[in-house]
């Protein structure tokens, strides 16, 4: 079970800020690219699942991921979570041609072939982030800027066994800075297939 805050940024000037105060904690930035699939017969989505390759700049280039009910209240992400890195060639192979899913070889995808009774693949599209990743207080912060067809959206995340804790430290910080957030309602993969951001949270 992952376990995520998950704190929206209104917008690129609250992202800017909160880059700029995290400055002297910043360790890398990761430029993603996610990629969605379904089963032909939507075999993943119906039992609330989505299956993820996610290839990047830095290691790991290419991981495929399992996600399964998603839970996200009060800012604070439960999720059911698989992962493993993927040959970035044999990633890119699906990606263009979603069926070669079906006999690449992989623990997450014979897992997804099993369980789900998946008989075929579809793409589904996705979109594009960049992480900035910071060592903060003992904690590692991601905060996202992630673009899609249809707009931007800005995030904090920090996965954590103290969600509760975790959130108090992070609202005091930007309280502090006179930075506006709200608690983020919707996954990044929901905004991405309502085709909408979302309204001000």
């Amino acid at each position: 079970m992952e376990v995520e805050v998950k704190l929206r940024l209104p917008d690129a000037a609250a992202h800017r800020q909160v880059t700029t105060l995290l400055a002297p904690f910043h360790v890398s930035t990761h430029r993603q690219e996610n990629l969605f699939f379904d089963g032909s017969k939507a075999e993943l989505s119906a039992r609330r699942a989505a299956l993820r390759l996610r290839f990047s700049d830095r290691a790991p280039l290419c991981a495929v991921t399992l996600k399964a009910r998603a839970v996200l209240v009060d800012g604070v992400s439960r999720v059911e979570e698989d992962e493993e890195e993927l040959d970035h060639s044999i990633g890119r192979a699906c990606a263009d041609q979603p069926d070669k899913l079906m006999s690449a070889e992989s623990r997450v995808l014979s897992r997804v072939r099993e369980e789900f009774g998946v008989l075929g693949f579809v793409g589904l599209g996705g979109f594009r982030n960049v992480r900035d990743v910071y060592d903060w207080k003992g904690l590692k912060l991601e905060v996202d800027e992630t673009k899609y067809e249809f707009g931007t959206c800005y995030e904090i995340e920090c996965e954590s066994a103290d969600p509760e804790g975790v959130k108090e430290l992070l609202e005091g910080f930007l309280k502090e800075n006179g930075v506006q957030y709200s608690y983020s309602e919707t996954s990044k993969f929901a905004i991405f297939r309502a085709g909408k951001l979302p309204l001000s949270e």
